[in-house]
């Protein structure tokens, strides 16, 4: 019953995103919201200082008319994830000290505490931000965030084309009917619509990395053959050879490209997948799901999954 509710939910979610109406110019932005008349000048003032609370108590918050850092000279840190959206306009900021940048038909996935600092900015600069709230980031739900963070910790942006750009827009704009609307189980709605949203946006990376660069072809191949084996196989020595690598190679080659081991990004693949079945699969029993997930014993996935999370499954589930 579950999984058909949820199913049903999705078509729900796709068909209001495929019915919202758009205009040519594929930019939807709202009445400024942010400034402030002070002494008959406008004095902009960035939503993320004035709607700290609301991030909290919604968790999924878009933002338009976003005109730049909420720090112009400090580096300004995000507890939260900041996915921004270039709509015209560039900014020119330090990533953790590396340059980097966002413009038009760009968006940046900025994972938590990493240091922004601007450099420069067009007078035209304008762009969207959907703020995730930390908290929510441990959802079973959104487990697809934490799937997706190697491909968008080193580096955040990706360039879209105009059909991408506007198939991103029109899932923003799903966002903002659901919060217009007041629609009930508003936040579970946001929640499927943000990882719609991921989705589309990793489709898009792929096919850029695959067309323009030959960068980070060892973990790009590593986490496609992850998807398909992690059920399988959970030893280094099985993607190192996939690669054509002894394991002491391939592990130093992904922990340069990804910032993080190999092994890592295994157990978050395997303990993602759990999170998800043991949250959204009600039905299936905790031996069900270890067999699903490659598991011989259900003892060993329980011992697995503890290590991991510092929960037993059966805890997890009931959380």
């Amino acid at each position: 019953m579950a999984k058909k509710q949820i199913n049903f939910l999705s078509i729900n979610i796709i068909s209001l995103v495929l019915f919202i109406k758009n205009s040519d110019s594929g930019i939807v932005i709202k009445n400024n919201q942010y400034f402030c008349i002070v002494k008959d000048h406008q004095s902009y003032t960035h939503p993320i200082t004035l709607y700290n609370q609301r991030i909290k108590e919604e968790g999924i918050v878009v933002f338009d008319d976003v005109r730049g850092l909420p720090a112009d000279k400090e580096p300004f840190v995000s507890p939260d994830y900041v996915i921004c959206i270039g709509h015209r306009g560039r900014i020119d900021l330090l990533y953790d000290g590396i340059p980097d940048y966002s413009e038009q038909h760009t968006v940046g996935v900025i994972f938590p505490n990493h240091a922004l600092t601007m450099v420069s900015k067009t007078d035209d600069y304008l762009a969207t931000l959907i703020i995730v709230d930390a908290a929510v980031l441990n959802d079973p739900m959104l487990q697809i965030i934490n799937q997706l963070r190697y491909r968008y910790e080193p580096h955040p942006n990706v360039k879209l084309d105009k059909h991408e750009y506007k198939m991103i827009l029109n899932v923003v704009e799903g966002m903002r009917e659901i919060v217009r609307l007041e629609l009930p189980d508003c936040k579970m709605l946001m929640m499927r619509l943000l990882e719609f949203f991921l989705r589309l946006l990793s489709q898009y990376r792929t096919r850029q990395l695959k067309e323009t660069s030959t960068d980070k072809r060892v973990s790009i191949q590593f986490h496609n053959d992850l998807a398909k084996h992690f059920r399988e196989h959970r030893d280094v020595g099985f993607y190192a050879q996939q690669a054509c690598l002894s394991a002491k190679h391939f592990s130093t080659i992904i922990k340069e490209e990804t910032g993080h081991t190999a092994a890592h990004w295994i157990h978050t693949q395997v303990v993602a997948e759990a999170k998800m079945l043991l949250h959204m699969r009600r039905d299936l029993t905790i031996q069900a799901i270890a067999d699903m997930l490659g598991f011989e014993e259900q003892a060993t996935f329980s011992r697995y999954f503890r290590r991991e999370t510092g929960m037993s499954p059966t805890e997890f589930r009931n959380s």
